[in-house]
């Protein structure tokens, strides 16, 4: 199951590469493919080595210490040990909105980050849920795809726009099939990226929210977070940087409708049900 998700993966980011070197095309023409191929390989570059960072700027998160949180850091060191991962560093973001991420390259670097609104609100059985679910991501290598992914589709956005200011393919002005080329991957190659980015993060969503459960011995925990976290982020704003909001556990203000072709997540009402199976197969056995 891992290395066919890892195909998966690979096929969505190189079709991230692909609508890179096609917004490449539009403004320099054949040049502009290398351009392109170098803008998204810089993505990669940039969230590979610095993705943490970049995370973590964005959600306005500070790193804390075993002594400013004690039961924080045993439940998240609990379960790190029973997953097999490295003690991650612990990060809480000054957000009002409850809500948590994983980031960093690979376990030995990975960062676990809750925000206030969460600390503050949710019983310590629920946070424990979440967290696991956050190993989960580590576990699975996920926060690293998911914040390139992000990064990607940031940079075809912007590419897009550029298109205003360039005429057709290999810059040709005078073209009006290129101008309107250009006007169609304006629009066109955001919502692609951004259908891309939804599908790299959706299908990792369900496998955390599994091993989540598995982790902490009891998959209720997470769906009673998952249930909290839903009711509380559409009356709570969010201040951070759309682009990242894939990594949070639960998509920032979503909407019941939009959340099926745009959202990052799957539904919530399906991460629950899915989860109350689970524990109803974990109490059979």
């Amino acid at each position: 199951m891992r290395f066919f998700n890892h195909v998966k993966t690979a096929a969505l980011l190189g079709a991230l590469m692909g609508l890179c070197m096609l917004v490449g095309y539009f403004i320099g023409g054949a040049n502009g493919i290398i351009i392109g191929f170098l803008f998204g390989g810089l993505g990669n570059v940039i969230a590979f080595f610095f993705s943490d960072k970049i995370a973590l700027t964005a959600m306005r998160a500070q790193e804390v210490r075993r002594e400013d949180i004690p039961w924080l850091f045993d439940m998240v060191e609990r379960l790190a040990q029973r997953a097999g991962l490295p003690m991650p560093r612990v990060y809480v973001c000054a957000q009002a909105a409850p809500n948590a991420f994983a980031t960093g390259r690979s376990p030995r670097h990975a960062v676990v980050a809750v925000t206030e609104g969460m600390l503050r609100n949710f019983p310590p059985q629920e946070i424990e849920g979440v967290v696991a679910h956050e190993l989960a991501h580590i576990k699975h290598r996920d926060m690293l795809i998911s914040t390139v992914a992000a990064t990607i589709a940031g940079m075809i956005s912007a590419a897009g726009w550029m298109l205003l200011f360039f005429g057709g393919a290999g810059g040709r002005r005078d073209n009006p099939l290129g101008a309107i080329g250009a006007i169609a991957m304006m629009i066109l190659a955001p919502i692609a990226a951004g259908l891309i980015q939804a599908a790299i993060s959706r299908q990792r969503e369900f496998a955390a929210d599994s091993y989540g459960g598995e982790l902490t011995g009891d998959p209720l925990m997470l769906a009673g977070a998952l249930q909290r976290l839903e009711g509380m982020n559409q009356r709570i704003p969010t201040n951070t940087n759309p682009a990242f909001h894939n990594l949070y556990i639960i998509e920032p203000l979503a909407a019941g409708g939009a959340t099926s072709l745009f959202g990052t997540h799957p539904s919530t009402e399906k991460r629950i049900a899915a989860l109350r199976e689970q524990a109803a197969r974990m109490r059979s056995a």
